[in-house]
Order: structure tokens, then sequence, then C-alpha cells
């Protein structure tokens, strides 16, 4: 058993101080004395949070998701795990089937595996089922239209898949998944109108990919997606790297979706973390330089973005408390692919995923179900 001393811990209801939170594989108990025989860490005046989780991310510190192997799970994993994520969905790209299902295959074993860093829940698949008008950085080559076969063998992988619902005829894709699986369904890189968007929520869409980008725009006569996103009662991502959206938009999101429906992400590809240069994102060459990562077309093609970045920009840039922010990366996510009920939130019985954050949330301490990860105390 261990305790964590002298930190501020954020909880639900808000930061929780002179207390002590106790642990082994999971949260036992927040009290004010420490158990007799546990091992004591000191948080010297730092946040005890709980662990990030990004549904969003394609790779990091070199490494992608469509990579196919365990290695570059593990150094994803690694590498998002000293900035205080404790969880991920590795993110698929729109490839050819062949590729997805590869990626998808090490997804699944990496679900069983101890990493040496980020736990992996399952796999967020980005594509193929997307509108080629709002590809982005996706290639139209693999492009198909919905289709439940296509994911049928990995149901149990999946927790969560971007697609155009106008692509989806009779929304067959959509109601089969809903119907049948526990899969999170979001909208991303669609073309759909205001009322196509609703009629995906009404069938079983409650999510949508990175708000503002790859979609129909707000319109005073024709709202879109975002229109659709932020008037519905769904879960809505943003990239807070305010290059993707301009920061003087997070408070109209905020005040529109309300705390407990945004979902902060990075979409982070192989050169988050990594230096300025050339990389590469879904087999397009992509150009990184001061924090941005474009395709040659000046197209923006996923980010650098680390999550605690996120939460440090969405918090600075808002009236929204540190406490709401932290759960906009850790307890929103949990809950929009299903997790709330191990993951998300310092409770007792939930899984000790726990971060110790400084005033500027440079991550220190990173413990992934009571095994400490990162340690820079």
């Amino acid at each position: 058993m261990k305790a964590i001393i002298n930190g501020k811990i954020i909880t639900p209801k808000g930061v929780v101080e002179h207390n002590v939170i106790v642990f082994d594989k999971t949260i036992r108990s927040i009290q004010t004395e420490v158990p007799i025989d546990c091992e004591v860490i000191d948080a010297k005046g730092m946040y005890v949070s709980p662990g990030l989780i990004d549904v969003h991310v394609h790779g990091s510190c070199g490494a992608d998701t469509m990579d196919q192997t365990i290695e570059a799970i593990e150094t994803i994993s690694k590498g998002i795990a000293h900035h205080g994520v404790t969880s991920f969905l590795p993110t698929t790209m729109t490839m050819s089937q062949e590729d997805i299902y590869g990626a998808l295959d090490v997804i699944g074993q990496c679900m069983h595996r101890s990493l040496s860093g980020a736990k992996v829940l399952g796999a967020h698949m980005e594509g193929p089922f997307i509108n080629p008008v709002y590809k982005g950085a996706q290639s139209s080559q693999y492009i198909v239209k919905p289709s439940y076969l296509f994911i049928e063998d990995y149901v149990d992988v999946i927790k969560l898949v971007s697609y155009a619902p106008e692509m989806d005829d009779n929304y067959s894709f959509t109601k089969a998944v809903k119907e049948k699986t526990d899969i999170t369904l979001s909208i991303g890189h669609t073309n759909a109108t205001y009322h196509e968007a609703k009629e995906a929520f009404a069938y079983g869409g409650n999510h949508v990919t990175h708000l503002f980008n790859a979609m129909t725009p707000l319109n005073h006569r024709e709202p879109g997606v975002v229109g659709a996103a932020l008037s519905s009662d769904v879960f809505t991502e943003l990239i807070a790297d305010t290059i993707h959206i301009n920061p003087a938009l997070f408070s109209f999101v905020l005040a529109n979706k309300g705390k407990d429906k945004v979902v902060l992400i990075t979409d982070s590809m192989r050169a988050g973390c990594m230096k300025d240069g050339v990389y590469d994102l879904g087999g397009q060459e992509v150009f990184v330089k001061d924090g941005a990562a474009r395709l040659a077309n000046g197209n923006l093609a996923g980010s650098v973005l680390t999550l605690n970045k996120a939460v440090y920009n969405f918090y600075k840039n808002t009236a929204a408390t540190l406490c709401e922010v932290i759960h906009m990366a850790s307890l929103n996510p949990a809950t929009s692919i299903g997790v709330q009920n191990r993951k998300g939130s310092l409770e007792v019985s939930k899984d000790a995923d726990i971060v110790l954050f400084d005033e500027e949330l440079n991550c220190y301490l990173a413990i992934v179900e009571g095994r400490e990860v990162v340690n820079k105390l």
C-alpha cells in the first residue's frame, strides 16, 4: 500500500487539501491520516490529479499507430506518460483495410500487455468511413462507405469510430453499431448538414471528432455539424493547441457544451515531442514548424500537442476551474467511451491512475494502476 501526502487532490467535487490518498492497484481511500506500514510519497504541494486520458492520438516520439508494431505502441505509451497521460486510444488512419487490421491486431495485443507507460484501452478508428470533401490529412485512396462487416471482427478492440454519417446509407452502420456493440460513434471528417448530424445523433452517435476541424462549419442559414454539436448533448473533442482553434473560442464552446461534454484531445502524430522537421502521417509528408504540423499544401495534419498542455491552454483561456478542465481530459473522455466506472477520477475503488502536476501542469509523477511509470520527484 502507498500513500500520497502534502498534495492538492483534484476530485470531482473540487480540490481537497490536508488529506492523504491511499492506493495499491486501486484507490483505497482518501483520508486524513497515513495508515500504518504505507510507503509515503511526498507531493511537495503539487496537484494530485487523475491520470489524463487521450482518446485521439495517432503517435508521438517518432512512432505511429499505423507502424503496426508493439514497439511503436510502447514508444507512444512511454512518451505520453511523461505528460500525464495514463491511458489512451491509439488512433488509426484512412489506409488500406490490411493496414488498418494490422494496426487493430497490434492494439488488441497491447490492451492485454503491461506497457512501460500509459495503458491501451482500445482503438480509435478514424477513417476509412469519411467524406473526401473533408478528408483533411487522410488519404482519399482508401475511403469507403461505413460498413459493419468491416469492423465486425474487431468490436472488442475498437472503442471509438470517427465517421461521416452522410456516407452511411439509411444510417444502417450507425444503427448496427448502436444495437450490437458498446462502441462510441463520433461524427468527423464529414460534409453532413445540420439535419443529417442531428439524425445521426438520434440513431446513436454521441461524440464529435475535433470540433470545427474537417466538418461543415457554423453558418446562420446552415448550422452544419458545428451547429449540431453545439446544440446537442453529445461529447465534443477539442484540440486546444491555439492553432486548430483560436483560444477566444474556448469559452464559447464551454458556454454551449458545458463542463461535462468537452473532451480535450491531442490528435498528436509521430512528431509529437520531437524537433521540427519532416515526418509522415498516413503515408503523406508532414512538415512540422513552430508547433504546427502541415501537409505540403498547408493543411493541418494532426498536431504535436501534449495533453497536459491542452489542459493548461484551456484553463488559461477560460473561466473554468482547474478541476473542471482536468476532468475534460480525464473523466469526460472516460465517460465518452464507457470506462468511467474504473477510470477518469480519483475516487475510491477506481484504478490508481494518478499524476502529480506543478502549477504549469508539468508532470512529475505518473502512476498507472498503482505502478509508477514516470518519477521526476
